[in-house]
């Protein structure tokens, strides 16, 4: 286990914190008249999902979580639950929280395999890939003089999501998506 200085405790890092793993959200080191700097970090709790504002003086030091990942496979989500199995065992299956996984699931289909991430010997996670490609399942058609909203309407992906795209999008094209920002990024695929 590596410690990492005040300095060190930057962006996607992992830490130990009272035993707990968390993620680093945002980091910034600044110097407050003449006292010793200080890093303000927003942490995330990778098991609860919660987010908390912790600040690291010069002398601290915080212990780097030890993670490992394993490939799984997504099968289906129900009632709040989503559900995987390993890839090479379908029969060991296990489910996840939907508050532990947060909104970049809704861009992940049936049978995508993702990487899980393992703390402690137990599944924490997933690490949902920042861009995918999905096709749009409907699209109302554009409608010439409709740009008072700015030009964008909202459509269906087919993992049942929703998101506002531009209007020259029509059913059946193929879309890259930016799972952390949830937003559209271009057509990959014309219909």
């Amino acid at each position: 286990m590596a410690m990492l200085e005040y300095n060190e405790i930057t962006l996607r890092k992992v830490i130990l914190l009272n035993g707990e793993p968390y993620e680093v959200l945002d980091s910034h080191v600044f110097r407050k008249q003449q006292r010793k700097p200080v890093n303000q970090t927003k942490l995330r709790h990778l098991i609860t999902g919660k987010v908390t504002e912790q600040a690291f003086h010069v002398s601290e030091k915080v212990e780097e979580a030890d993670l490992s990942t394993k490939s799984v496979k997504f099968l289906y989500k129900n009632r709040g639950e989503y559900w995987f199995c390993e890839t090479n065992n379908p029969a060991a299956r296990f489910k996840l929280d939907e508050a532990m996984l947060g909104e970049p699931m809704r861009f992940v289909k049936a049978n995508d395999e993702l990487e899980a991430l393992v703390f402690d010997e137990n599944i924490i996670g997933v690490k949902v890939p920042i861009k995918v490609e999905l096709k749009v399942t409907e699209a109302a058609p554009a409608v010439k003089g409709n740009t008072v909203q700015g030009g964008t309407k909202q459509i269906t992906l087919e993992t049942g999501a929703t998101l506002m795209v531009p209007m020259f999008i029509n059913e059946g094209d193929v879309l890259r998506i930016n799972t952390e920002m949830g937003s559209y990024v271009e057509r990959v695929d014309k219909a």
